[in-house]
């Protein structure tokens, strides 16, 4: 039987707007993928004190509140070692999810889809999945180009808004942050549209995803039916894995 090429990790980059369900779909896969962990974005936040202001509101949506030189080595070490660096703690896996939606059936027989393939091509190497916001962001090209697989999910303004608006709130690394009241739309979906219209056709993101662009930055983006049905997001990110995993084997 064929093996994969001898690598360390398969880093996987999930991204997309705020409450898209990167989180949820990250989780989803560590549950039906072997030897596969987790890195959160948020997990990389500047101190509470040190989030810039904008408009009279700290800005946890941007480049800015996050330490970049920090979540660098972070995947440095993991694309060298497998594994997470030791002293990383998250606080993100402190953070609830909403209703997933996946019934445990569906997640069963997904696993003994993936375990099969696995065992038919070898496949050892630990996958990392990496969920956040501004991965594939426009002025981050360098931390984009570190992963060998890039998922792209997308929502509506008004479904993000009111899944964001339905959070109770979040860990930080000094305490609980709660949104204020307007802070998606002078925030939040702003933020978004600035660091993320260069992926869609006339840099709309109420259009579709431009697919010449997201081909060459080799960006799977999620079907348009996969933005309110969980069960169909998680197909089609393990459809994307699969076929990495046949295509990497030697």
């Amino acid at each position: 039987m064929s093996t994969v090429a001898a690598q360390p990790v398969l880093l996987v980059g999930i991204s997309g707007p705020s409450s898209s369900g990167k989180t949820t779909l990250a989780r989803l896969l560590r549950d039906t993928f072997p030897s596969t962990f987790i890195l959160h974005l948020d997990d990389f936040y500047l101190t509470d004190a040190d989030i810039p202001i904008k408009d009279g509101f700290q800005d946890w949506d941007c480049v800015e509140s996050l330490n970049l030189s920090d979540l660098r080595s972070a995947l440095s070490y993991i694309k060298a070692h497998g594994k997470s660096p030791p002293n990383l703690v998250s606080q993100e896996d402190q953070n609830s999810v909403g209703e997933h939606g996946v019934s445990q059936e569906t997640i069963q027989n997904l696993r003994k889809e993936v375990e099969q393939l696995t065992k038919d091509y070898a496949w050892k190497t630990p996958i990392c999945i990496v969920d956040g916001f501004l991965l594939f962001a426009e002025s981050m090209p360098d931390i984009r180009e570190m992963f060998d697989v890039r998922l792209f999910l997308r929502t509506t303004y008004e479904t993000a808004k009111r899944r964001r608006e339905a959070r109770s709130g979040y860990v930080t690394l000094e305490g609980f942050w709660q949104d204020p009241p307007g802070y998606v739309d002078k925030i939040v979906w702003p933020n978004y549209v600035k660091d993320h219209r260069f992926l869609y056709e006339k840099r709309d993101v109420h259009q579709n995803l431009d697919e010449d662009i997201c081909d060459r930055l080799r960006i799977h983006g999620m079907p348009k039916e996969g933005e309110e049905d969980m069960t169909k997001c998680l197909q089609w990110a393990i459809e994307v894995l699969e076929k990495e995993i046949q295509a990497n084997r030697t």
